[in-house]
């Protein structure tokens, strides 16, 4: 054979042995500690209300895949769908899809009956048998009964709050906690009461109801007395933002953006809340539409970061998000996708939510989805009472940080250290609660593996145990690593290294 013809096929063996010689070092320092994480979290929205119905079998092995720290990702928050009783109205609801209506325990007569959302109440009980201690209810509208139109979503544009009726809704709000609380043993750490106030919510396509920042301080106000003066030691959780930049910036909504400074940051403001009564000092966002380019995601959090730490002893939460959109053409939100390319765009999402913009808290939308869509963690066939189920490399990305990064770990600052060069992985790390192990994750998006060699100042790490999602891996246990050696990364794959700390 000729060396002309072997000198290609040779050139790329001396590239591939490069690229792996290639070492990522990062830096971690456990002296700059950064958020203490509060919870990983997905919602019972819309399917749990016939999910929860199905054959137990079914149901179960569904609950282990969202719940279990073993079977599953060990999600440490469940979020309960509070609706509005559109589901009552059937198809006078003017919510097309009924998957999309959802009952509510408030009956037209005035009366509560607590056996309704039956399949949600049966997916809150599954989560507290798998060890969930975390619970938050949320409100996409309030009760139709106490709605402008008598309608779950906004047919004029406008708050769809009736006047004057903040104080019932606070009523509504508190009874139904504690009918809950009676029911099945579970106190909502978290009340919810406005999800992203900055859309119109006119187009029928599921509950909803657009506010004013005005609007929220006064269901704020008249949540917090009303909780304050229960036996329920629940917080409030605003603002739940369409999307990031409404936090920090007035941007294209006036009077529903600049939410830190509305509610936390101006104290003579008309709106502000700090010190109200059971108002948690957290500020919520969602991260849809500002996800691409990645270089604008950082930007984006960059700006989050800084007016969120401009206020004393505010937290952040990326409290909702699905991929959505076409993300700069990055990736699309349709259709399915039960395979890797959503599952590394997620988890460079996660990243950029916690390592640059300090999520605390970082919840995912759909935990269980029949939508040709990419907003599910288990897909589902759109069949109310029984169907087939299909796990995501979505839900096992989402893993590799829930299971492990236990509430009360603490982010520690991580720098690559030659920033500049390009290819690199993504990485954070975290010390668990006790302080006896660093969770170090690593998502590599590219083609080629990668080498990352951790240098610790403020502590020696020990010998580590990795857990990998890819093409082939969902969540396995990988190489062990022994201390002080490097940590080979597939290519796109999500690891996580758990590293004995001493």
């Amino acid at each position: 054979m000729k060396l002309s013809t072997l000198a290609p096929a040779f050139a790329v063996l001396l590239a591939t042995a490069a690229h792996a010689q290639t070492v990522t070092t990062v830096r971690i320092d456990a002296t700059k500690p950064h958020q203490t994480i509060a919870n990983f979290a997905a919602s019972d929205a819309w399917a749990g209300q016939f999910v929860g119905n199905w054959p137990a079998a079914k149901k179960e092995a569904i609950a282990d895949l969202l719940f279990s720290q073993d079977k599953g990702i060990g999600l440490s928050m469940w979020r309960f769908n509070i609706g509005a009783g559109s589901a009552e109205q059937g198809a006078a609801s003017g919510i097309k899809d009924e998957w999309r209506r959802a009952e509510s325990f408030l009956t037209p007569a005035g009366t509560y009956d607590f056996t309704r959302q039956a399949g949600q109440v049966w997916f809150l009980e599954a989560a507290k048998k798998r060890g969930v201690t975390q619970f938050l209810g949320f409100l996409n509208s309030p009760p139709v009964s106490l709605t402008r139109n008598g309608k779950a979503y906004a047919t004029a544009k406008q708050p769809n709050l009736a006047p004057d009726k903040a104080g019932a809704l606070a009523a509504y709000c508190v009874r139904v906690l504690e009918g809950i609380r009676q029911k099945t043993g579970i106190t909502f750490a978290y009340l919810s009461p406005v999800n992203e106030p900055q859309w119109d919510w006119s187009d029928g396509g599921q509950e909803g109801t657009p506010f004013q920042n005005t609007d929220i301080t006064d269901i704020s106000k008249a949540l917090g007395a009303k909780l304050a003066a229960s036996k329920l030691p629940t917080q409030l959780l605003i603002t739940e933002a369409g999307k990031l930049d409404y936090l920090y910036s007035a941007a294209d909504k006036p009077g529903q953006g600049d939410q830190i400074g509305a509610f936390f940051g101006d104290k003579a403001a008309p709106t502000y809340l700090g010190g109200t009564p059971r108002v948690a000092p957290i500020i919520a966002g969602h991260s849809y539409f500002t996800t691409s380019p990645y270089a604008q995601a950082v930007a984006t959090r960059q700006q989050l970061a800084a007016k969120v730490a401009s206020v004393p002893k505010l937290g952040f939460w990326q409290s909702e998000y699905c991929i959505l959109g076409d993300n700069a053409g990055e990736i699309n939100g349709g259709p399915r996708d039960l395979g890797m390319k959503p599952a590394l765009y997620l988890a460079r999402t996660i990243h950029a939510d916690l390592a640059v913009a300090d999520a605390a808290a970082w919840q995912w939308w759909l935990a269980i989805s029949p939508y040709d869509y990419k907003d599910g963690l288990v897909y589902i066939d759109k069949n109310k009472t029984d169907g087939q189920y299909y796990p995501s490399k979505m839900l096992w990305a989402l893993g590799n940080y829930s299971r492990y990064l236990r509430p009360g770990t603490v982010r520690l600052d991580a720098q690559l250290a030659d920033p500049a060069s390009a290819g690199q992985p993504l990485v954070s790390a975290y010390k668990s609660a006790n302080g006896k192990q660093l969770i170090t994750v690593v998502v590599n998006d590219y083609d080629t593996p990668a080498t990352v060699q951790l240098a610790l100042n403020g502590g020696r790490l020990g010998a580590g145990k990795t857990y990998v999602t890819s093409a082939t891996a969902d969540l396995q246990p990988g190489a062990a690593v022994p201390a002080g050696q490097p940590l080979r990364v597939e290519p796109r794959s999500v690891t996580t290294l758990v590293s004995e700390l001493r």
